[in-house]
């Protein structure tokens, strides 16, 4: 399980106001397995794309601010809070990592998301967890729509207390109850012709 963040005082600071998204994303991807760099805090994200993407090693990420498309799309095993809004296709594909956003997503997020968890404590735009799989999506505010097979769930006692150690963590404290759960209806695992317009 990934720490809890650290002080900005231990995390590795980047600031994307003096650095590229590219030397940032790169930084990420060379991490080793088993880095000792494990908490990062991101300055001046200014709506920029594709942040924090494709990361696989268990680092915690905190962005100070609004994010573009694609933000922590294709992770694996990362803990990722953003302190803003994040733009359309938040965790994009994800397999294995945990997002919590503090504001709003964008349409489509958590498109084909795999596994992991995707909590927001905004609302969500149209098409929220179009095609997904076994990833779970918490939602405080409202969805503009649902995408292909994505449906609500009941809550079991061991999603409240997933909620709750996921809002700790990102320092978002919030009422578990507020929160409807988003996952697959598993109409779209394997082909059907029935199903051929939702593919």
């Amino acid at each position: 399980m990934i720490p809890a963040l650290k002080t900005l005082e231990d995390a590795v600071s980047f600031d994307l106001a003096t650095h590229k998204l590219r030397e940032l994303n790169s930084a990420l991807a060379a991490l080793p397995g088993n880095t000792n760099q494990t908490s990062w805090h991101v300055k001046n994200p200014r709506g920029e794309h594709a942040i924090a993407v494709g990361v696989t090693v268990p680092v915690a990420i905190s962005i100070d601010g609004h994010v573009g498309y694609y933000c922590a799309g294709m992770n694996d095993g990362a803990e990722i809070t953003v302190l803003g809004n994040a733009a359309a296709r938040c965790g994009l594909s994800m397999k294995g990592v945990d997002i919590v956003v503090k504001g709003s997503v964008g349409h489509m997020s958590g498109f084909m998301a795999q596994s992991g968890n995707l909590v927001i404590l905004g609302d969500a735009g149209e098409a929220l967890g179009d095609s997904l799989y076994e990833a779970k999506i918490f939602l405080r505010g409202n969805a503009a729509g649902l995408g292909a097979d994505c449906e609500e769930k009941p809550f079991a006692d061991a999603d409240y207390a997933l909620l709750a150690g996921l809002l700790k963590r990102a320092g978002a404290p919030a009422d578990v109850a507020a929160f409807k759960l988003y996952g697959s209806a598993r109409t779209l695992y394997h082909f059907h012709v029935d199903n051929a317009g939702a593919y």
